[in-house]
């Protein structure tokens, strides 16, 4: 199974001289399997949380809004600080930004299997998002930064193997350690697992990562994060508190007021742009036709992946009655077809049919998603394991040809200066795309059920709610495929990038799975 949330791949890292070889080389291979690790700790982190998710709620009482506060609140601190956490390893050091990113998300990690209660497990999710966006971005800058580009595809191999690896693994460990119930500690081993990895990240880390920083590095510009911050909470906490509190009115207030905080953003990184040239939004990549429509696919993407992923967790765990383990075994056909169709996506079929596969990704795992909803309608509460096989693995296809050529077709048209900050929104909107498909978890799943529900009533409702859960997440892919005309026919091949020795870092940061 995986997550409702994606790693964050950082911007395009900015030219740095190689180091020498020799004796350096060994060195580099250490350094590399420390960084990877921690993008591995990172992705198996964001995966194994969802698992756990029923388990955090009748373990410590956690309200209905707290529990997407525990995915939504990452994947919104994540966002937020993505670009940020790139500029400063740029400009204080890419192996010290990364070793503050890497301490803190162990601590916030430990803090996560010590929280009291639902509140502080919330915070501390809150904190390890932003650790996270401090270590993240840091990952492949430090790589390109220490290998030669001759190197690089080798190295970018290995990355998207971990990736792959993470994605199928974090589920299940998730399930395991959830149903180990170690030392008689829950939940709670899925974070303190984090810590003696962290721990050996943080003593090899500062022993064999060599110290990088950007030639001409950008500066930070804090007031647009606070500003797309304030935004998406003026939006995404009133849409999970609303079905709780009756939806009132400073809730409908607040969300029209996103789209004020938003206006005022949009002017504020006009002023930016032409004062210093450091804005976090790039605002004249919007006129890249192929980009808007891209970066609009990727938040709407990231909300069907926000919305889904949640509701499935909590229908085969809480509605059906499924343990953790049985639940991330029948994830593994998703994540299975999710690899093997994004491998095949671009070295095959993407270089031959262009957009078209995308639309085909849209139209298949929509097409999954309806097969679903009939087989759980079909077979009630007595489907079976086996008998989700199949929508998961047309679902899986579907997203794996979406996931890997997609961000190479929004990128295929942007000016070649603006690689790193157009492949640092991408992600930024995907995570924040995220957030709001967890805020409405609210509206499409809980809203359809009752209140005061019976242990009767308990699974036909979750049931209910999943299906009508899964019509929303049809409808928005059909948006999708729509919005797929605008991008380009057939996405550039870089060839001027890949002739420069840039491009195997932008397709590395650009083509990591959005597994979640």
């Amino acid at each position: 199974m995986t997550s409702t949330q994606t790693p964050g791949t950082p911007p395009v890292p900015s030219a740095s001289p190689a180091p020498p070889h020799g004796a350096g080389d060994r060195r580099r291979w250490f350094a590399l399997a420390i960084v990877m690790t921690a993008a591995f700790m990172d992705l198996v982190d964001v995966t194994i949380v969802n698992i756990a998710i029923p388990s955090i709620q009748a373990g410590e009482g956690a309200s209905v809004s707290q529990i997407q506060w525990i995915t939504a609140g990452y994947a919104l601190a994540f966002a937020a600080g993505l670009i940020t956490g790139g500029r400063l390893g740029d400009i204080h050091g890419r192996k010290r930004v990364f070793m503050v990113g890497i301490g803190g998300f162990t601590l916030a990690s430990a803090l996560c299997g010590l929280a009291a209660g639902p509140e502080m497990l919330v915070a501390a999710r809150i904190l390890q998002g932003a650790m996270a966006a401090l270590m993240v971005p840091q990952v492949l800058s430090i790589v390109h930064a220490t290998f030669p580009a001759h190197e690089r595809g080798k190295v970018f191999g290995l990355f998207g193997a971990i990736v792959g690896l993470g994605a199928v693994s974090g589920p299940l460990l998730g399930a395991l350690l959830t149903e180990w119930n170690l030392f008689g500690l829950e939940w709670r081993p899925i974070f303190l697992i984090n810590l003696p990895v962290g721990i050996a990240g943080l003593v090899l880390g500062s022993r064999f990562i060599t110290e990088s920083r950007a030639p001409r590095a950008l500066r930070l510009d804090l007031v647009g994060v606070a500003l797309v911050t304030l935004g998406m909470l003026m939006l995404v906490y009133p849409l999970t508190r609303g079905e709780e509190l009756g939806w009132p009115l400073w809730g409908y207030a607040s969300m029209a007021g996103s789209l004020v905080v938003l206006a005022v953003l949009v002017a504020y990184e006009r002023r930016k742009s032409a004062r210093d040239g450091s804005p976090l939004v790039e605002l004249s990549l919007f006129r890249v036709k192929s980009f808007a429509a891209g970066i609009a696919v990727q938040t709407v993407f990231g909300v069907a992946l926000g919305i889904f992923f949640l509701v499935w967790t909590l229908y085969m765990q809480v509605g059906l009655g499924w343990t953790p383990l049985r639940a991330g075994l029948t994830g593994v056909p998703f994540s299975i077809a999710v690899s093997v169709a994004a491998g095949v996506s671009v070295q095959v079929l993407v270089p031959r049919f262009g957009r078209k596969v995308l639309q085909a990704g849209a139209l298949v795992m929509a097409a999954g998603v309806l097969l679903y909803i009939w087989e759980s309608g079909h077979y009630g509460l007595g489907i079976a394991s086996w008998q989700m096989a199949l929508p998961l693995a047309v679902m899986g296809v579907g997203m794996g040809l979406i996931v890997a050529p997609l961000t190479d077709a929004v990128l295929s048209q942007v000016p070649r200066e603006h690689a790193g900050a157009a492949s640092g929104l991408i992600n930024t909107v995907q995570q924040m795309g995220n957030a709001l498909g967890l805020g409405l978890v609210s509206v499409v799943f809980f809203g359809a059920m009752g209140d005061h529900l019976d242990p009767a009533g308990l699974g036909p409702a979750y049931a209910d709610a999943f299906r009508n859960a899964l019509g929303w997440v049809a409808a928005v892919l059909a948006v999708i495929f729509l919005l797929m005309f605008a991008l380009p026919r057939r996405p550039a091949q870089h060839v001027e990038d890949a002739a420069a020795g840039e491009e195997p870092a932008a397709e590395a940061a650009d083509k990591e799975p959005a597994l979640t």
